[in-house]
C-alpha cells in the first residue's frame, strides 16, 4: 500500500452501473442502488449507489493499486486533498450513444461526465497549480467501462426499436465503435495517459437476459451475437489508436473472457451457481430490480451474480485479479501490474 495520498496513482472511472459507486444518487433518476439490500456486504451494511453487494470494481482496483476509494464526483465530500485521489464520474444506464438509457431520464451521458472532468481538473488547478494538476491527472490510471447498454437498453430493449429499425446489427455495431473512438480521442485530450477500456461482457448470459431472452438455460443468442462482433472490433480500434497515438495509451480488458471462466464453470471458482441471480425475483431471481422485496441469497459468496446484471463482490475480485495479472488474452497489451511497474520506473 502507498504510505499516503500524495505518493498513490489518481484514479479516474467513466462509464456505467458497473462502475458508479454513488453518483446516481445525487440525481432524479430510476437508475439508482441506493436502498437494500444494496450494500449489504459493504463495510457500513449501508447502500452507496454501487450496483453491488459490497465494493465494486473500482474499489477493487484502488486496492490494488494502494489508493483510497474514489468518491462519486457529485458527492459533497469530494473536495480539497480528497480530490487528489482522483474522481468517478460515472453514472448507471447510460451508453456510448447518447439516446442509451433515455428510459432512465437524468444521468450523466458521456458529454457530461467528460465536462466535470474538466470541471475536476480546473478544481484541481486551483489546489495545487496547473503543473501539479497536469501531472496528477497524465500520472493517473482511467478506467472506462461502456457499451453493455448501448445493447441491453437501446439496440433490444424492445423488439422493434428505432435503432434496429435503422441499422442492421454489424453496422450499429461500427457506429457504436465509431462513437466510442471519439470519447477515447477526448479522454487523451484530457490527459488520459493509461486508460483500461473494457468489453461488453457476457451481455447474453447475465440472469436477466437468461430469465427474458434465454432458451432452456442457453444465454441469449442475439446478445452474444453482438458481444461477439463488438469485443473485436473494439479491441483493434483501441490498437489503431495506440498506433496513431505512438504509445500504448489504451489497453483491452477482456471482460467477456474474464467472466465467462465463471459463468461457463462456476463450481471452479467456488460459486454454486452463474444462472441465478442472489438479489431478484422470477426466473433466475432475474426480473425487475434488487429490493427488499426480492429473493435474497443469504451467503454472497456463493453467487457470480449478485442482481440480474451485476457480478457479486467475490466475482469483482476474480475479474480485477486478471486486470493486474492476465495475460494478453485478458489484458492488452499489458496487463496493470506490468502498467505500474513500467509506471514506476518513470
Amino acid at each position: 500500500m502507498a504510505s499516503s495520498t500524495a505518493e498513490a496513482r489518481a484514479f479516474f472511472v467513466f462509464g456505467d452501473s458497473l462502475v458508479d459507486n454513488g453518483n446516481n444518487n445525487y440525481l432524479a433518476t430510476t437508475a439508482r442502488a441506493d436502498s437494500p439490500p444494496y450494500g449489504i456486504d459493504y463495510p457500513t451494511g449501508q447502500p452507496t449507489g454501487r450496483f453491488s453487494n459490497g465494493l465494486n470494481i473500482p474499489d477493487l482496483i484502488s486496492e490494488e493499486i494502494g489508493s483510497e476509494p474514489t468518491l462519486p464526483y457529485l458527492s459533497p465530500e469530494l473536495d480539497g486533498e480528497k480530490l487528489l485521489i482522483g474522481a468517478n464520474f460515472a453514472s448507471a444506464g447510460i451508453g456510448v450513444l447518447n439516446d442509451t438509457g433515455v428510459q432512465f431520464a437524468n444521468i450523466l451521458r458521456m458529454p457530461r461526465q467528460l465536462e466535470y472532468f474538466r470541471e475536476y481538473k480546473e478544481r484541481v488547478s486551483s489546489l495545487v497549480g496547473e503543473e501539479e494538476m497536469d501531472r496528477l491527472v497524465k500520472g493517473g490510471l482511467v478506467l472506462i467501462v461502456l457499451g453493455g447498454n448501448d445493447f441491453v437498453n437501446n439496440y433490444y430493449l424492445v423488439p422493434y426499436s428505432l435503432r434496429s429499425l435503422r441499422y442492421s446489427l454489424p453496422d450499429y455495431v461500427r457506429l457504436v465503435i465509431s462513437e466510442y473512438k471519439k470519447i477515447l480521442m477526448q479522454i487523451y485530450d484530457l490527459g488520459g495517459r493509461r486508460v483500461l477500456v473494457t468489453g461488453a461482457g457476457p451481455l447474453g448470459c447475465v440472469p436477466a437476459e437468461l430469465a427474458q431472452r434465454g432458451n432452456n438455460g442457453q444465454c441469449s443468442a442475439k446478445l452474444t451475437e453482438a458481444a461477439g462482433l463488438y469485443d473485436p472490433q473494439l479491441t483493434e480500434m483501441l490498437k489503431q489508436l495506440n498506433s496513431e497515438l505512438g504509445a500504448d495509451i489504451f489497453v483491452a480488458v477482456n471482460t467477456n473472457l474474464m467472466n465467462t471462466n465463471f459463468i461457463s464453470n462456476p463450481q471452479a471458482f467456488g460459486f454454486v451457481t452463474s444462472t441465478e441471480a442472489c438479489c431478484g425475483q422470477g426466473p433466475n431471481n432475474g426480473l425487475g430490480l434488487c429490493n427488499r422485496f426480492s429473493n435474497l441469497c443469504p451467503d454472497r459468496s456463493l453467487y457470480a451474480f449478485w442482481d440480474p446484471f451485476h457480478p457479486t463482490e467475490r466475482a469483482g475480485r476474480f475479474i480485477v485479479q486478471q486486470m493486474m495479472i492476465g495475460s494478453r488474452k485478458y489484458m492488452s497489451p499489458m496487463n496493470l501490474s506490468t502498467i505500474m511497474a513500467l509506471d514506476s520506473r518513470i
